[in-house]
């Protein structure tokens, strides 16, 4: 079953598969892991967040649709998703996003013993290379989940300023990193 692609995976797990599921499972858990840990910044918390993660990717496998993007990419916005959520109920260790965004760039952070995340070291530079201007509004809308408008009021610039500054970060983020849109 390892040599089975994502798609046909999350097709085995949209029809109540279990052996598909725990391939799957297997083959992204560090990365999830990985990805909650970086956000968050605990174990207990990042495995709560995986765990989730997996189990609505279980329950939505039949909603994932391959002309929108890569599986991988499908479940790590889960994974996203739920570390944001996570961070929101953690109301009692908040961190500064310049600090995040400190954390995130720096040349020394790397990913949690025992993941794979590969991805990572590529997103730090393309962030690094961003003015703080530009990464900054990116950090607060990706990790806290920031509206614009919140960015705004939180940076103190006018909202158009904000949402400029977003889109452009984002669009330098996205050819730095080799994205295109379909």
């Amino acid at each position: 079953m390892w040599e089975l692609s994502d798609e046909s995976l999350l097709t085995g797990m949209a029809a109540g598969d279990p052996e598909t599921a725990a391939v799957f499972v297997r083959r992204y858990q560090a990365r999830v892991y990985g990805l909650a840990y970086t956000l968050v910044g605990s174990s207990a918390i990042a495995e709560e967040v995986a765990q989730e993660a997996f189990l609505r990717a279980w329950r939505h496998a039949g909603a994932y649709d391959p002309r929108k993007g890569r599986a991988v990419t499908w479940l790590l916005t889960i994974t996203r998703n739920l570390a944001v959520d996570a961070l929101r109920l953690r109301a009692d260790r908040p961190v500064d996003p310049h600090l995040l965004l400190t954390t995130l760039t720096g040349a020394e952070r790397a990913a949690p013993p025992g993941t794979s995340f590969e991805d990572a070291e590529e997103l730090r530079e393309a962030l690094r290379a961003l003015p703080r201007e530009q990464s900054t509004p990116i950090v607060l809308s990706v990790f806290y989940g920031l509206t614009v408008g919140e960015i705004a009021d939180r940076e103190h610039i006018p909202l158009g300023t904000a949402k400029t500054r977003l889109r452009r970060g984002l669009a330098r983020l996205r050819e730095a990193l080799g994205v295109t849109h379909d």
